[in-house]
């Protein structure tokens, strides 16, 4: 019997097309447009080819912006995923605690991004801030508006206060789906706390743990908002990433040309990353 076909049913998808179409896929023409041409002001373009990319791939400024990206990453994931699976092993399994500690954790994840980057350039000043003025109370030299490595401390706490949370509900949601039968067993086998998290927790948590490196790499590694609010790139271009520095020089600079080149090789870049991470966590599955 030969299968019918219903073409109405791609006028339910035609308004998501359209608005995927408007959202993504003509801003994204745009800015490939923009990044093989240059212009001189009156709407009018000159063919520039690739000389943007290669201006961009031959700049200090970039790679400079690309290695504070991936320090940055790489210190975010090594704070939060070990901190976060320590907080999800120390919450309650049982009675009224859960939900308690539950709301506790969701609510930085409730809070917009800007409005933490204010928290926190409020909380880190020397004259108002609780953070700042205890610090300075205490004799530290804090600051973070002229301290390079302040800068980067309030900034890496700030991201470490506002994501942790998430690395936490992951791991809880892992560590809640293992049967009580593991832990028995465990428990009449005589396995001490280091085993059971060893070979029954972690195991179980590897593939929440694969998700929340996923997401908190990508999230950390395309920041904005926060330090933009909070130091602007500064103190000099400590804290400038490259989200910043794309700004800076779309907006401030009105370099339209090597904005969007930049933008282009940011995409490819974090694109390149998801497939390594969606490769590794479709091997994993595949191995289990």
């Amino acid at each position: 019997m030969e299968k019918t076909w219903n073409n109405k049913a791609w006028f339910m998808v035609l308004p998501v097309l359209v608005l995927v179409a408007f959202s993504a896929v003509i801003p994204l023409m745009t800015v490939v447009n923009y990044s093989v041409q240059d212009t001189f002001g009156g709407n009018q373009f000159f063919w520039a080819g690739a000389e943007w990319f290669e201006e961009m791939l031959q700049s200090d400024r970039f790679w400079a912006a690309m290695g504070r990206n991936l320090i940055f990453s790489a210190i975010i994931l090594a704070i939060q995923i070990p901190l976060g699976i320590f907080i999800a092993l120390n919450m309650p399994r049982k009675g009224w605690g859960v939900p308690v500690c539950l709301v506790l954790m969701a609510l930085p994840l409730l809070i917009p991004w800007n409005v933490v980057g204010t928290i926190w350039q409020v909380f880190g000043r020397i004259d108002i801030g609780l953070l700042g003025h205890t610090l300075h109370a205490l004799g530290f030299d804090y600051n973070y508006v002229n301290d390079p490595f302040d800068a980067w401390v309030t900034v890496i706490i700030m991201d470490v206060w506002h994501w942790t949370s998430l690395v936490v509900l992951l791991c809880y949601a892992g560590l809640v789906s293992i049967p009580d039968a593991f832990y028995q067993a465990a428990k009449i086998d005589g396995a001490s706390r280091w085993a059971v998290f060893r070979y029954i927790q972690l195991p179980k948590m590897q593939r929440v743990l694969l998700i929340a490196v996923l997401l908190r790499f990508m999230d950390s590694f395309m920041i904005y908002t926060e330090p933009f609010v909070v130091t602007g790139g500064g103190p000099g271009n400590s804290t400038t990433f490259l989200s910043i520095d794309l700004v800076k020089m779309a907006v401030g600079q009105f370099d339209l040309g090597p904005a969007a080149a930049m933008s282009i090789i940011y995409f490819l870049i974090v694109l390149l990353l998801s497939w390594v991470f969606y490769t590794v966590m479709t091997n994993y599955d595949v191995e289990k």
